[in-house]
């Protein structure tokens, strides 16, 4: 009933405008007198024009639209239905045959005045109600500059404007024709160079980035200029999610460190990497961790016959089924508990279940925690781990193996980056069995936010108020997200012909250093008020990571950001000697486990000293200089 009543309001005001508009007409037609000579001509135009009106503007949906968001698809509706009404006035003047004849001008003056009582009419109403519902909001609110006067800064003030958290003083863009123009209403100051300057002239404390389609490395620049200024920096969503409907462009996030290092988005081969996928059964080792977890996330698009996650962590194999319950229902889901070194589960796992494709990404990965009084256990896990795994897929007919390795496996200096390089040695030999099974490595950097990177940790010790410990001034390593590792990991897998190992692009290194100095900031800190203090390396820690051995060089793959390194082959009693080290009975002292994996992996330099023991005191970790035995 309501409805109606609204509906009725709407015609009534649109037949009120027909009639204003042709009584205007004649106004305008004698320059302002009322030609009483033409009043019967004005009712008979009027019993015509009314009913047509009615009629063409209910065909034209001028009533299904709201009139306090009335916009641009609204004004089209208006403009079909004057068009259209504007033919009754034609026909009439053509009919009516009376003197004094019809003014030629009405058929121009008639639809020039409608569109401009009715289009005028519904945004009239649209500004008065938004000033009703949001005007006392104007003037209030934090200061904030926009970036970006484009398609999203538009969308974004639109929003803002409504919105009682956020004042805009203005926006920011580098495209030159925009500065000293405004967009609606607001003023775009200059280049986003200048925003620094502009935050200080403007007394603004924030900054919203709305450029979602521009470039990562664009968005980065604007992002470090406002941190280094000492803003808060928030960004949109995506235009992609905003058109879907998936959220709202209003709904802000803070600017993580991610972002700032933040690469451009992955390409990847989507028809080809689900051609290998679809409808077969896959088998994840370490599908809890960081990335074996976002692996089976990824393998869930390309419709997998069954996804099998063999975990020995039994909180996180309970984690990964949980999210498949919730995310992905129709996908069949096989939640194994097992360690990578147990022959027999491994055997009876891939006898039940028939993995085709193998991803194995279960290891040790913590540098200086495997260093000291943990080495024998990193070999046994990460090598022989990897070797149990690859003979159980070539002994159950298993199409492909893809072992998960680092970039601390070239020309290691600690112990674990020495057992992933034996374990990609390990599969080179399986390869060289030439049993079926296609054997491929994916070697890369460290990854943005996973268990135990330094990330977290800067998180955690910013939260405490500091320090921000980092181990050397000049100490850089490469990041990449874990979505683009694993989507890469993925393409290296769909490409590879056996026997490869393939280096992700990891870009450029990134100084741990910088790193710690912009999570402060971007935390709402300064240097002065969280410090920054140097520990000195760890035992087995490089200044500088590496992605290719010495004797290794790349040939180009069809893919911009992964290559081939071609590296040495390995003896033929490298497999039996290997085999019997890592089954012997007993325990391996660090020592004797250093100079053994330097016979193995000859680019292997231990650090010179004896590594020391790092134990925790009241939640602190500290280093006590003692010898291990």
């Amino acid at each position: 009933m309501k409805r109606l009543s609204r509906s009725a309001f709407v015609l009534l005001f649109d037949l009120a405008a027909a009639c204003t508009a042709w009584v205007t007409t004649y106004v305008l037609r004698f320059n302002f007198e009322w030609p009483a000579e033409y009043g019967v001509q004005i009712a008979w135009g009027l019993l015509v024009l009314l009913p047509t009106h009615a009629v063409v503007c209910k065909r034209a949906g001028l009533y299904r639209g709201i009139w306090v968001f009335a916009s641009l698809p609204d004004l089209a509706r208006v403009l079909r239905a004057v068009a259209i009404s504007s033919l009754a006035v034609w026909a009439f003047v053509a009919v009516y045959r009376a003197s004094p004849g019809v003014p030629r001008s009405t058929l121009i003056l008639y639809p020039m005045l409608l569109v401009l009582i009715m289009a005028g009419g519904r945004a009239a109403y649209r500004m008065w109600k938004e000033h009703r519902l949001y005007g006392g909001l104007i003037a209030k609110g934090k200061p904030v500059v926009v970036v970006g006067a484009g398609r999203g800064g538009a969308m974004l003030l639109r929003e803002l404007q409504r919105s009682p958290d956020w004042r805009v003083v203005g926006l920011v863009d580098d495209d030159s024709d925009k500065w000293g123009r405004e967009l609606l209403g607001l003023p775009v100051l200059g280049p986003v160079k200048a925003l620094p300057q502009i935050l200080v002239n403007e007394r603004v404390e924030h900054v919203i980035l709305a450029m979602p389609s521009a470039a990562t490395k664009v968005r980065r620049a604007a992002t470090d200029l406002a941190v280094h200024a000492g803003a808060k920096v928030f960004m949109v969503p995506g235009l992609e999610d905003v058109m879907a409907g998936r959220v709202a462009v209003s709904s802000l996030r803070r600017v993580e460190i991610e972002d700032l290092l933040g690469r451009e988005p992955v390409w990847i081969d989507t028809p080809h990497i689900e051609a290998m996928f679809k409808g077969k059964v896959v088998l994840v080792t370490g599908a809890g961790g960081s990335i074996g977890s976002e692996l089976c996330r990824q393998l869930a698009r390309f419709a997998p016959r069954r996804v099998v996650l063999y975990e020995q962590n039994e909180f996180a194999l309970y984690t990964m089924e949980q999210w498949f319950a919730n995310h992905a229902q129709g996908l069949e889901i096989v939640s194994l508990a097992g360690d990578v070194k147990d022959a027999a589960r491994l055997d009876e796992v891939f006898a039940a279940w028939r993995p085709e494709v193998v991803f194995h990404a279960a290891a040790y990965k913590h540098v200086p925690l495997m260093e000291s009084a943990n080495a024998w256990q990193a070999v046994r896990n990460n090598v022989l781990g990897t070797l149990r795994v690859g003979e159980a897929a070539q002994h159950h007919g298993a199409g492909r193996f893809i072992l998960v390795s680092t970039d601390k496996a070239v020309n290691p200096t600690n112990v674990m980056g020495a057992s992933k390089r034996l374990a990609e040695l390990v599969c080179h030999a399986l390869q060289q069995r030439g049993q079926g099974t296609q054997f491929e490595i994916v070697r890369f950097g460290n990854v943005l936010g996973s268990t135990g990177s330094v990330i977290p940790k800067f998180q955690e010790q910013i939260a405490r108020g500091g320090p921000v410990t980092v181990t050397h001034p000049e100490i850089t390593r490469y990041f990449m997200s874990i979505p683009e590792a694993a989507q890469l990991v993925l393409q290296a897998a769909a490409m590879g012909q056996g026997g490869e190992i393939f280096v992700l692009d990891m870009g450029d290194p990134v100084k741990i250093v910088d790193l710690a100095r912009n999570m402060i900031r971007l935390s709402g800190y300064t240097e002065g008020e969280i410090r920054i203090e140097f520990t000195g390396l760890r035992p087995g820690e490089k200044l500088y990571e590496e992605l290719l051995a010495d004797a290794e060089k790349t040939r180009e793959t069809p893919h911009a950001k992964l290559r081939i390194a071609r590296s040495r082959s390995v003896a033929p009693a490298f497999f039996a000697d290997l085999k019997s080290w890592l089954v012997q009975p007993g325990v391996v002292g660090d020592e004797e486990v250093r100079r053994i994996l330097q016979r193995w992996v000859p680019e292997y330099q231990p650090p010179r000293g004896r590594p020391t023991l790092r134990v925790v005191r009241h939640g602190d970790v500290q280093d006590e200089r003692r010898a291990l035995p």
